[in-house]
């Protein structure tokens, strides 16, 4: 998965092209957003899963 300068090069003059400069900075936030939360759900589901993990350890 190494894109290299040409890859982000090409990448960001195709999303010019596609979005136009005004809303290139609202995309990169949203997109930004959205990891963010994708993130902490996967952290919660993990924490979730290691507590039922323990509760299960100390039962038996």
């Amino acid at each position: 998965m190494n894109i290299g300068i040409a890859g982000i090069v090409l990448l960001v003059i195709l999303g010019l092209l596609l979005f136009g400069p005004s809303k290139l900075p609202q995309l990169g936030r949203a997109i930004g957003t959205t990891l963010s939360e994708f993130k902490r759900g996967a952290k919660g589901l993990i924490d979730t899963d290691e507590k039922k993990d323990q509760s299960k350890e100390q039962k038996e």
